[in-house]
């Protein structure tokens, strides 16, 4: 597939106002989420501590990814099938290759919920977080000394992410009451609100003139998390030019609803993050990708391909394969995949997804939890 005359779609855009006046109307939503739709939804006008949590936690990214392959290698999680702290070259993408083009930092949100025992929707969940330890895993934070904001600005960041999930959750749920059959009022937004599973996913994408060699790059292949980032089901598309999806190969989120920041992009011969002495100020940002061809694209519900692009100021939310479950196909995961940035230097690319999902025992269809729903997946992925 070549990218030389894909158009750049416009995504439908809200105001943060409109939902939380409850203002949304149904004919916005099928056009954002509905049949014939990118399964993408823009939100404005955020709180006035985005763009500065943005701009941190986004540098922090390229910061990380240049400490010293010994203090990646102690941000690891084994136990968690490095799904919790530092990862990279742990995933599978296209043919049984590992992932090298992408370093991620995953963190689970559970703090979102300060009483994680009352939050637990069934007496199954003890049970599932026992076989589910990428879900249930204590987070691993990098020492202040290297990254003084790291912690910090993660969890604020997550958490104006999963605020806002849960209003674009509740526009859904108006509109799945009237058009699912037997759909239980006000279920999005206390999934959402409720969830101790939510999991963030921090992205580094190396530039591409680079090759990564990390002691955490060994052949041990884990279960995708990811948005943008692989959380879910990698689609296998036959003809497809490799070198497109180079930073992240197309896949579905398995997850209710991702939010997604905005790409920042970095000259890292110009800013070379390693040589940053000052870590709480961020690294210089370029102002869109010097290669217009890198970026998210999207395969829409007509099969079309488009680049979707997310503009600094705004979040984006996709529609993932529970969700799909949860609205008996009204709203539908949608197929994406990330291409790198080629032939113009030392660029490095950093976001960060929120994958809002269920709780483990949480139905998402009839007799069928969550946790049942991501045991397949994560055997699917191996």
């Amino acid at each position: 597939m070549g990218l030389d005359d894909i158009p750049v779609a416009q995504a439908v855009t809200v105001s943060l106002q409109e939902l939380i006046d409850g203002t949304i109307s149904p004919s916005t939503l099928t056009e954002a989420f509905g049949p014939s739709s990118l399964g993408i939804i823009l939100v404005k006008d955020l709180p006035p501590t985005f763009p500065s949590l943005r701009a941190q936690v986004l540098s922090n990214a390229s910061y990380l990814a240049s400490l010293p392959d010994a203090e990646l290698e102690s941000l690891t999680s084994p136990a968690s099938k490095y799904l919790i702290g530092w990862s990279l070259g742990k995933e599978t993408l296209r043919d049984g290759h590992f992932d090298t083009h992408k370093g991620s930092y995953y963190l689970n949100c559970a703090f979102y919920n300060n009483n994680t025992s009352t939050t637990h929707t069934s007496s199954s969940d003890a049970l599932l977080n026992d076989t589910f330890p990428e879900y249930t895993t204590p987070n691993i934070w990098p020492s202040e000394s290297s990254l003084p904001t790291f912690k910090s600005s993660f969890e604020d960041l997550c958490t104006v992410i999963i605020d806002t999930a849960a209003l674009v959750a509740r526009a859904c749920d108006r509109f799945a009451v009237e058009h699912v059959d037997g759909y239980e009022r006000g279920y999005l937004e206390r999934v959402v609100r409720g969830s101790v599973t939510t999991k963030a996913r921090l992205l580094h994408y190396f530039p591409t003139s680079t090759t990564t060699t990390t002691s955490s790059s060994t052949s041990t292949s884990s279960p995708s998390e990811g948005t943008e980032p692989n959380e879910g089901t990698k689609e296998e598309e036959e003809g497809e030019d490799d070198d497109d999806d180079d930073w992240c190969a197309t896949h579905l989120d398995h997850g209710c609803l991702t939010g997604l920041t905005s790409a920042m992009y970095i000259d890292e011969a110009a800013h070379p993050p390693h040589s940053t002495t000052n870590r709480t100020i961020p690294l210089p940002e370029l102002h869109t990708s010097p290669d217009p061809k890198a970026g998210l694209y999207i395969r829409s519900r007509t099969g079309t391909i488009v680049k979707v692009n997310i503009p600094k100021d705004c979040l984006a939310f996709q529609t993932g394969e529970a969700l799909q479950l949860i609205t008996r196909g009204q709203f539908r995961a949608v197929p994406h995949f990330v291409k790198g940035a080629k032939g113009v230097g030392r660029i490095a690319r950093n976001t960060l997804a929120v994958f809002t999902q269920p709780n483990l025992g949480e139905e998402v269809q009839k007799g069928v939890t969550f946790g049942d729903f991501a045991r397949g997946v994560v055997e699917r992925t191996y």
